[in-house]
Order: structure tokens, then sequence, then C-alpha cells
């Protein structure tokens, strides 16, 4: 019963995150934040989740609500809802914090974290990525990393849906 509690724990709010990154920083750790959608979680999410955690001493993964994800992605998504993703990603050993957020990008999350490293996946540029600015005036630094081929939410989605059709 306590590694749940444990698991439970790490999804958190912004008040309970900031106060625990403060904690980090006192000890002189580096954090790490990326984040995304995660609704159907695989091996490219893990690909890209160890490659992050990998950057810092800690990682948070910011995990797009219910409402977000159904902007982005639409009205069929999400297909598990946002406690369960982050139950799911708070249960991996290379998780640290977990936080939900609402609007359709995490720039609030990422200015109030201001993390040491901003870990973004896919085929983008710095100056495209949410935040960068942010975290480069601060002193971190961004890392974009490879998207692995062959694996995706939608990807997966479509098979289980011509599987039965």
């Amino acid at each position: 019963m306590r590694a749940v509690n444990a698991i439970e724990q790490k999804i958190m709010t912004l008040p309970q995150l900031l106060a625990r990154v403060a904690a980090w920083r006192i000890t002189g750790k580096k954090v790490a934040f990326t984040n995304g959608c995660f609704d159907i979680l695989h091996e490219g999410h893990i690909f890209s989740l160890n490659a992050a955690a990998s950057e810092a001493d800690y990682l948070i993964v910011g995990v797009n609500s219910d409402n977000s994800v159904k902007k982005l992605k639409g009205p069929e998504r999400p297909v598990n809802n946002e406690h369960s993703r982050s139950l799911l990603l708070a249960s991996l050993a290379v998780t640290d914090a977990i936080i939900v957020f609402d609007e359709d990008t995490p720039h609030t999350l990422i200015t109030a974290i201001l993390p040491d490293v901003l870990v973004k996946g896919g085929d983008y540029t710095v100056e495209q990525i949410v935040g960068s600015k942010e975290v480069i005036a601060n002193g971190g630094r961004v890392v974009i990393n490879p998207i692995v081929e062959g694996f995706s939410t939608t990807g997966i989605i479509q098979h289980i849906k011509q599987s039965y059709s």
C-alpha cells in the first residue's frame, strides 16, 4: 500500500510542485521539464521520458488535461482520462513529479518552474518550443530529442480500429 501512496504523491498541484522544486534546488539539484498528452503510453514515450530524465537530477512531466487534449487531438480523445494518464506516468521510476495543465501549452508552468533543462521530442527548432526563451534567459538549456519512428498514440488507435472493423 505504501508504494501506491508514493505514486499518488508524485501528482502535484502547482503550489506543491513549486515547493518541491525549491527544496530540490536548495540541495543543488538540476530539474528537467517535459510535457505531452501521453494518452496511450508506448515505447516512444518511454524513450522520450528516459532521455529527458537523463538531462537532470529530477524530471517533471506536464500532462495535458482532458480538455486540452480534446482541443489538440479532437473530440474522441483522450482515450484515458487525465488521472489515469498521470497515475501511469507517476508509476515510472524516471519521473519525479507530474502536473496536469489545462491550457493549450505549458507556458505558464514553464515560466513558473523555470527548469534547468526544457526537453521536447520532435522536429522542432529551439525557437518553436514554448518556454524556451524564458528558460534560456534564466540560464537553462533546451534539448530536443528525436521521435522514435513507428510509435504514436494515433497509430495505435488506427491499428485497433482496423483490427476490429
